[in-house]
């Protein structure tokens, strides 16, 4: 069973569900998280009543983040749907209104809110803000979103949504970017770093070879890696200063600096980070600069996964030479 079709029976999960619960999503208000049962509330609560790994409180349940705004998230899906039709577009004819009626309450409502603050990838509690990350992610949401329309003959849709593309991504490039650092920052109008501007070249937003992009990468290297692992940012949060590595990050370094040819350098972080793994070769979320003990959710989902993608990143090369990887 391969990754496509791992895809393929998700999305159709994903609409089924839908259909199945007698949902209405036609513009209906959108959350970034449901339940595993598809629960809309998800409210927070503390168990005071245990302790936590080696004293580790609060112990909560629930997710607090389930009625932030990220506008991220939509970016996230529409890309999805769109690798999805890409790959099976004959298999896709049943559920061709269940999707396009997705795509077109998505798209309409980051034409609402792409424009606003929000909370940004990293679920800040304390703050809202015009995160840099976040309206790339806009910009991917319209830009996948138009190419949808294109396969649906929605010609008018597609050329309203190409222009809101337009839009976001000018406006990225204006207030973005900060020409005193030579990067892309993680807040309009600030001085902050963040991690997940490393993914601008992985959407399409800018081209890997773009001296923006190249000078973001190095100095992001520069700013955020300590002992070959990463931050996601260093600025203070609602929990105080970043104290550890932030896994998936770190594998974000290893794909980006590939990509702009400093190849070496992101293999041996690649086998550096692989040497912190368990002994059955499992990842935390976090890990501890100093110890290098393994730290949060483990094992967690994330880290896998863009272990795979650097590891497919970094096989490009071995395959050029003829070599496994």
């Amino acid at each position: 069973i391969g990754p496509h079709y791992v895809i393929r029976v998700r999305l159709n999960d994903f609409f089924s569900i839908f259909k199945e619960r007698n949902v209405s999503y036609k513009d209906e208000k959108i959350q970034i998280m449901y339940g595993i049962t598809g629960q809309k509330n998800l409210k927070e609560k503390s168990l005071t009543f245990l302790q936590g790994y080696e004293g580790s409180q609060p112990v909560r349940i629930g997710n607090r983040a389930f009625s932030q705004k990220q506008n991220d998230i939509f970016g996230v899906l529409l890309h999805v749907i769109d690798q999805y039709l890409s790959v099976f577009k004959r298999g896709t004819i049943e559920n061709r209104e269940s999707i396009w009626t997705v795509v077109r309450t998505l798209a309409r409502h980051v034409e609402k809110h792409w424009g606003l603050k929000d909370r940004g990838i990293w679920e800040f509690r304390g703050m809202k803000k015009h995160f840099t990350f976040s309206k790339v992610l806009c910009w991917v949401a319209m830009d996948r979103a138009a190419k949808i329309a294109l396969y649906f003959d929605k010609e008018a849709y597609a050329r309203t949504w190409t222009d809101y593309a337009v839009r976001i991504k000018a406006q990225i490039l204006k207030h973005g970017w900060n020409p005193q650092l030579g990067s892309f920052v993680q807040a309009y109008g600030e001085e902050h770093l963040d991690a997940a501007n490393l993914l601008m070249a992985d959407y399409g937003f800018i081209c890997a070879d773009d001296p923006m992009y190249v000078s973001t990468v190095k100095r992001t290297d520069a700013c955020l890696c300590r002992d070959g692992l990463m931050y996601r940012y260093r600025n203070s949060d609602d929990f105080g200063e970043p104290k550890s590595s932030f896994t998936v990050c770190t594998f974000w370094l290893v794909k980006s600096l590939f990509r702009i040819g400093d190849r070496q350098r992101a293999r041996e972080l690649f086998e550096n980070l692989l040497s912190l793994s368990n002994h059955v070769g499992l990842l935390s979320e976090d890990i501890d600069f100093t110890t290098k003990r393994l730290l949060g959710n483990f094992p967690q989902g994330y880290s896998h996964l863009s272990l795979i993608d650097a590891a497919i990143t970094l096989s490009d090369e071995k395959i050029t030479k003829g070599l496994d990887l």
